[in-house]
């Protein structure tokens, strides 16, 4: 279903780092790729985003976990090794994988390029199982053997440090607000939460003309929200005051805060009609019925993107400039940095100089 069986190689062919055990704990590992079928791409690893399913499955968070696990699914390289059969990549291209590597390539979803939604399931960039039964591992590592359908073209002028993050953070919310229709100029938006995937809301937003609205549980964000992201206007969340003076204000919400909160203040803020997305996991949904039926309100859920959507927010950041704020690391950092982003410690995203680190 998912095309040929790889043969692995006996001698481990890559490097990188893995966790051993719940604690999560990375440290150096030594693994085999699969060897190059006639539709892959084999790509050296130059910068890796850390994301907060590193956190998850390295922790064994979902009681899912298979060790030795090599988390990582942001990825920017060089294609340095193409199949036979592959037309659209060369060796040399600057390239991005995202959070999946495979999927049946045969359902409704996949012919229309929305893999992530595979009817027989995608196949996560690691901790997943692929057709031939390994599992999968992640770009904690110097280089992946990927399908080139999972491959996305990274125009030369835009920093492969900055394109990791969008694999995952960016497209989180790109798909979205691109499928509820957000690029309308003049419209308003509302964001919750300004971390790695709220900043990026944020900046799309302001890229499609919208006027935005963030909303954080901390005031020590605002400077930044307003000035650096260039957001229109902050709100204190917890402030009922703020929070009733926008009441039936907004057309869209994008809701990245994983966190447990309430939501039927923030339904109370949309105009009739208004959308709130949810890409976060918080614990649970509880909202009262008539914070959906009265305004004729969407609640819509989101995962990542499919392949289409994906490149398309690539050129898109491309073309108008736009780059997520990362925090460059090595990757004998990966321990204190996913300890940070715990934390919530970032400013947005940290970004693993695996090119230079990894050795």
């Amino acid at each position: 279903m998912f095309g040929d069986k790889s043969i692995m190689s006996e001698k481990g062919n890559c490097i990188g780092y893995a966790a051993r055990d719940p604690s999560g704990v990375l440290s150096h590992y030594e693994f085999s790729r699969r060897d190059l079928g006639t539709d892959d791409v084999s790509v050296r690893i130059t910068h890796c985003g850390v994301c907060y399913a590193d956190v998850i499955w390295t922790r064994n968070k979902h009681g899912t976990s298979k060790y030795p696990l090599v988390p990582g699914h942001e990825i920017a390289g060089i294609v340095k090794e193409v199949g036979s059969n592959v037309k659209r990549f060369k060796v040399g291209d600057h390239v991005g994988v995202g959070t999946y590597v495979n999927s049946c390539r045969d359902c409704e979803y996949c012919n229309d390029g929305l893999e992530v939604q595979c009817v027989k399931g995608s196949v996560y960039t690691f901790n997943g199982v692929d057709a031939d039964g390994t599992i999968t591992k992640g770009v904690y590592s110097s280089h992946i053997v990927v399908h080139d359908r999972y491959c996305y073209k990274i125009p030369d002028n835009y920093p492969l440090a900055s394109a990791a993050p969008l694999l995952c953070a960016g497209i989180t919310v790109y798909a979205p607000m691109m499928r509820h229709k957000m690029n309308q100029p003049g419209k308003s938006l509302g964001v919750i939460g300004l971390g790695g995937l709220g900043h990026m809301a944020v900046k799309f937003g302001k890229a499609f003309g919208l006027n935005v609205t963030v909303f954080s549980t901390s005031i020590s964000k605002k400077e930044e929200a307003l000035s650096l992201l260039g957001a229109d206007k902050f709100v204190v969340s917890s402030d009922q005051e703020q929070m009733k003076a926008l009441v039936k204000s907004l057309d869209f919400i994008v809701d990245t805060a994983s966190g447990d909160h309430p939501f039927d203040p923030y339904m109370a803020l949309l105009k009739t009609g208004g959308i709130f997305v949810l890409v976060g996991f918080p614990s649970e949904v509880k909202f009262s019925p008539a914070s959906l039926n009265l305004g004729m309100k969407t609640i819509s859920g989101s995962l990542t993107g499919g392949t289409k959507d994906t490149q398309e927010m690539i050129d898109f950041c491309a073309a108008h400039g736009i780059h997520p704020m990362i925090e460059v690391i090595p990757i004998q950092y990966a321990n204190e940095a996913i300890d940070r982003l715990t934390k919530r410690d970032v400013k947005y995203r940290f970004v693993i100089d695996i090119e230079n680190s990894l050795k």
